[in-house]
């Protein structure tokens, strides 16, 4: 399943996902360096929806804070 994820690095309420009307919101507490907090989206995915790090993929967006996300569940 896909979805558009909005990204919210260095916050401090994370790692948190939230649901709004245009897709999620993951909060996270890595700072856009080196990809960083692309991992803390893919783990933070990948606990909200309870499956492995490995079936979470970014597919666009990979420098934006919105993103186009698979998840295989």
């Amino acid at each position: 399943m896909q979805y558009t994820v909005r990204v919210k690095p260095g916050s401090r309420k994370g790692p948190l996902v939230e649901t709004d009307a245009e897709g999620l919101i993951v909060y996270v507490r890595e700072r856009a360096v080196d990809g960083a907090a692309n991992d803390g989206v893919i783990a933070a995915l990948a606990q909200h929806f309870g499956v492995r790090k490995r079936d979470v993929t970014i597919l666009r967006g990979h420098t934006s804070r919105i993103k186009r996300v698979e998840v295989d569940e």
